[in-house]
């Protein structure tokens, strides 16, 4: 186990995308880091590039959200936690409702839903005990609107938002803080996921509008993370100029 005065953060979701440039910024406000991801390969990429621009320490650890023993594993390998970044998630399919795919709808559930709670829960002992913990949760503007072919997807960011104002509650007069930042259209491999790897699909998500990108919504998750420790952010809603809520955007 590695000592270190700099404090810790456990990153989910993090070999690439939000997840990786989450930890590029942690790491250049000074963090430790432990990262977690299914891709072990891609995860040991970012965990070596971001040890070798920003030294410290960067634990590349496999994490698999929807499974339990491997939230267990992941949580028991990192030496400490004051800021927990739960990123780990994702989006499936653009069905009506009336045309649902239930396997896609229940892999939404597990990974954005039971596996915030999974893995906050796994953490929490950590995080009150560093004295002054963070938990961010990074959902969606679709936590807090609807669109079309969205049902499966919005339902579960919803859940995930409620978690998040729950667990705000629950945890008042402990030392953990708890924010919510919640992006609209990130420039990420988000879409293809979503498409099942159909490229062009995805591309057109972003035509004619400038999306955000991944470091964007990293540099609001290391502003919210670094606060003064009086200081609660809440949520931060972040959209792109182009966008205006989770069904509006204009395209050129």
């Amino acid at each position: 186990m590695t000592s270190s005065i700099r404090p810790w953060a456990v990153v989910t979701g993090a070999s690439s995308g939000i997840g990786a440039a989450t930890a590029e910024s942690l790491a250049a406000a000074g963090f430790d880091l432990v990262l977690g991801a299914r891709r072990s390969d891609r995860l040991a990429t970012v965990a070596d590039e971001v040890r070798g621009r920003h030294g410290g320490t960067v634990q590349a650890e496999h994490l698999d959200v929807t499974v339990a023993e491997s939230v267990a594993a992941f949580a028991a390998a990192a030496p400490a936690c004051e800021v927990l970044v739960v990123n780990a998630g994702g989006a499936l399919g653009l069905e009506p409702v009336s045309s649902y795919d239930e396997g896609n709808w229940r892999a939404m559930w597990e990974v954005n839903v039971i596996g915030l709670a999974r893995t906050v829960a796994a953490f929490l002992p950590a995080l009150v005990a560093s004295g002054n913990g963070r938990i961010v949760v990074v959902t969606s503007v679709a936590g807090h609107a609807t669109y079309t072919g969205g049902g499966g997807y919005t339902a579960a960011k919803h859940a995930a938002a409620a978690i998040t104002d729950t667990l705000r509650l629950e945890l008042l007069g402990q030392p953990v803080r708890v924010t919510e930042v919640a992006p609209g259209m990130v420039d990420t491999e988000f879409s293809t996921v979503r498409f099942d790897g159909d490229s062009e699909r995805a591309d057109a998500v972003y035509a004619g509008m400038t999306p955000l990108t991944a470091a964007d919504v990293a540099d609001a998750i290391t502003w919210a993370a670094t606060r003064p420790a009086h200081m609660a952010v809440a949520r931060l809603d972040l959209l792109p100029r182009d966008q205006a809520t989770a069904r509006d955007v204009h395209r050129s």
